[in-house]
């Protein structure tokens, strides 16, 4: 199956977009026709400063290769490398009616956060359906509560082939397993623009800094605690073992153990767990030129497969060559 995802170089990632979906868009490429971009474009509606959105974009191609991409299989590329995408979205927005873009909950979420609503912020779900639709994609894995993306490609898709014939593939969801919303330092969902995050790549020292300061309440030392309440215990599911991960809900509910003890023990398994994965990046970072080898090479492998629907897409329409 082919299988299509992008994520948006806005900020460093963190444990939160790894848990969520990268590590099981690595597992994905193992027998599966994997297609993953980097979203710059995307990242634009926010109106990024152009050195930090070059930076974000080179760091997430890194982070994605050190943690297991593995670009001869995967056709991994930088998404304003491929112009056709951003042809096709104008001829998507020709057939996509106003009523189903004023209807989609993303562009109305990100203005309640404070984020200037901007054109780009508002259409961007055709550009989204262009980035799904031009590389006849079967899968697109997402979290549940970003079904209604797909959704919309389907519908501007089929809106294309009732009005010009059987022209693009219809994708369809894969709703990526079910992990548990991962809590940030202040114990909300760990997010970019709450700024709460742990990155996969900082330093130890800032990763120390920031898993002590993750937010308990205030249960004394000797009292029981509910770890299913606690945000350094919902931290620990995803690195501790099993077994352990018993051991510390049998503390909590014992009593007898602070809130510090839990985070030195997540702050050492945090560690444990990306060391492998920050050595090989480190390697990575000193190849010169290897992100952008990786990244041409990607883009033409991509720009191979977008020519040819973007070709169907021109001769459906009535325009172009050869028609």
């Amino acid at each position: 199956m082919r299988v299509l995802s992008g994520i948006q170089p806005t900020a460093k990632q963190h444990i939160g977009n790894f848990f969520g979906a990268m590590r099981q868009h690595i597992h994905l490429q193992a027998e599966n026709e994997a297609f993953y971009f980097i979203a710059d474009y995307h990242a634009l509606t926010s109106n990024p400063l152009p050195d930090e959105l070059k930076s974000y974009t080179l760091d997430a191609v890194l982070d994605y290769l050190a943690l297991g991409l593995d670009p001869e299989k995967t056709v991994f590329w930088r998404q304003s490398d491929v112009p056709e995408v951003t042809e096709l979205t104008w001829l998507l927005s020709c057939v996509t009616p106003m009523g189903l873009l004023q209807r989609c909950t993303s562009y109305k979420d990100k203005v309640s956060q404070g984020i200037s609503p901007n054109h780009g912020l508002f259409a961007y779900p055709v550009l989204q359906a262009a980035d799904i639709l031009i590389f006849d994609s079967e899968l697109v894995p997402v979290g549940a509560d970003q079904k209604q993306h797909i959704e919309v490609a389907r519908d501007i898709a089929q809106r294309f082939n009732t009005q010009y014939g059987e022209t693009l593939v219809l994708p369809k969801d894969y709703i990526l397993e079910s992990v548990a919303v991962v809590p940030g330092v202040d114990g909300r969902k760990m997010s970019k623009s709450y700024g709460n995050t742990i990155g996969i790549f900082e330093s130890e020292k800032a990763v120390k800094k920031k898993v002590m300061s993750i937010v308990t309440d205030s249960t004394p030392v000797e009292e029981a605690k509910d770890p299913e309440k606690c945000n350094v215990f919902a931290l620990l599911k995803l690195v501790a073992s099993e077994d352990e991960l018993g051991e510390w809900e049998a503390k909590y509910r014992n009593g007898g153990m602070g809130y510090g003890a839990a985070k030195k023990r997540l702050l050492e398994l945090l560690l444990e767990y990306f060391a492998p994965y920050r050595e090989k990046r480190e390697e990575l970072a000193k190849m010169e030129g290897y992100v952008e080898e990786v990244l041409k090479s990607g883009a033409e492998r991509a720009r191979a497969v977008a020519c040819v629907t973007l070709d169907r897409v021109r001769k459906a329409m009535g325009i172009g060559d050869g028609v």
